[in-house]
């Protein structure tokens, strides 16, 4: 019998209030969660740069995730291929990223002066990279290379002995040559046109047309721009001319793979032995001093580099941190780690991340090039320019290739560009004084 005025069985009220009370701690329990990340939440920090595809889940693997674990920060990542493009839209509609990674000093420089970049004083070790590779403008630095790369080498299947590498370097249906890659299409040419120059003319000359100060008409410049099309076929081998043009730089290396390969060399940064082509060739590298025509005993151990550089346009804690451990050890070694590039800062091992035995041995004779103190490091050209003289050199590079009769033109005209004195130069490229 049920208890005066109550209607319901005592033993089946008593789940219907623990229902009713498991409810209310369930809607209060999500109420402190959201209340906890609304008071807590983790800082975010945007970053921009050029990886995609591996190279950015390497990046988001290797280096972002252990920052984010680490520091509790999260971080933002767009990558493009176009960063350049991207980055001067971004800042001009007042939306730039926090952080961003270039791989063109002559870029930063030109932002540095119109106020965009926060100086990275106080917030790098003291001598943790060397002047080229942080390079003082104004009396402060204002980036710092995250990962670099060697530029003066030739790739040769690993079978091929050093004999039969000079015999093919004399033909230039043996070049892997491709100068496709959108916005920047041209560049692999420039490559080729600078490294000319540094290995017959000399890092002094080198430094001065980087900063400058030697005309593009002068001879040391159009002899390069002239070898160049004499080791490539330019003008003589329209096939092979074509080839390179509608070739993207990243598939200039499938053309060994063919049966028989289309081609056996290529001058091409240190990052391209990681291509699956010269992975299965075994690639082994020359030194490109030991290939160019003219070439300066006196330049053995000059090499032309490159680097992936990390600024600042944002001042704020969260990214102060990421800045802070991307100059740091681990981060540093994390691209060494896959062998996807090396590190140049001071007390980095360069021995880090190579495979044991012959298959490592590259990586390890190019980590030592690049820290080696007494090689001269010199940063590529192009990239160390002003962007319009940059911009322009590349165009003129696939210009030339179509024609090379139109080099006084168009050295004419990069004379024009570059003599504008509203333009923004480095004062040094290379690890030695001017």
């Amino acid at each position: 019998m049920s208890a005066p005025g109550t209607g319901v069985p005592r033993a089946r009220r008593v789940p219907r209030v623990l229902v009713l009370l498991a409810t209310c701690l369930a809607v209060l329990a999500a109420a402190a969660v959201v209340g906890v990340r609304v008071l807590d939440q983790e800082p975010t920090v945007t970053l921009l740069a050029n990886w995609t595809g591996d190279d950015a889940r390497h990046l988001r693997q290797s280096v972002l995730t252990p920052f984010e674990r680490s520091r509790h920060v999260r971080v933002d990542y767009q990558g493009s291929s176009a960063e350049s493009q991207v980055l001067g839209a971004d800042v001009e509609a007042g939306t730039p990223p926090d952080v961003v990674v270039l791989t063109g000093p002559g870029e930063l420089a030109d932002y540095a002066r119109k106020k965009r970049l926060v100086p990275l004083d106080g917030l790098l070790p003291e001598g943790r990279f060397g002047a080229s590779w942080a390079t003082p403008l104004d009396g402060h630095v204002y980036w710092f290379p995250l990962k670099a790369d060697v530029k003066s080498v030739v790739w040769y299947p690993g079978a091929s002995s050093e004999r039969e590498v000079r015999a093919a370097a004399a033909r230039p249906g043996s070049w892997c040559l491709g100068m496709g890659s959108g916005a920047t299409s041209g560049w692999p040419g420039t490559d080729w046109i600078e490294d000319i120059l540094l290995q017959r003319s000399g890092w002094q000359a080198y430094d001065r047309w980087a900063r400058g100060r030697l005309p593009w008409r002068s001879d040391e410049v159009r002899q390069a721009w002239r070898t160049w099309a004499a080791l490539v076929g330019a003008g003589g081998d329209r096939e092979l001319t074509a080839r390179a043009l509608r070739t993207e730089y990243q598939d200039a290396s499938r053309l060994l793979d063919r049966d028989p390969p289309a081609c056996t060399l290529e001058h091409q940064a240190s990052f391209v032995r990681s291509a699956p082509a010269w992975r299965d060739a075994r690639g082994a590298y020359l030194p490109s001093a030991a290939l160019i025509p003219g070439a300066r005993p006196s330049t053995a151990g000059t090499w032309e580099v490159s680097g992936d550089l990390v600024a600042l346009l944002h001042d704020t804690p969260a990214a102060r941190k990421l800045v802070r451990y991307l100059a740091s050890t681990g981060a540093q070694q994390a691209w060494t780690a896959r062998e996807s590039g090396f590190s140049v800062a001071a007390g980095t091992d360069p021995a880090a991340g190579a495979a044991d035995g012959a298959a490592g041995s590259w990586h390890r004779s190019l980590a030592r090039t690049l820290l080696d103190p007494r090689a001269v490091h010199c940063f590529d050209a192009s990239d160390a320019m002003p962007p319009s003289v940059r911009d322009a050199f590349t165009e003129a590079t696939l210009q030339f290739l179509a024609d090379p009769d139109r080099l006084e033109g168009l050295l004419r005209d990069l004379d024009r560009l570059a003599g504008d004195r509203s333009l923004t130069w480095l004062p040094s490229v290379c690890d030695r004084d001017p």
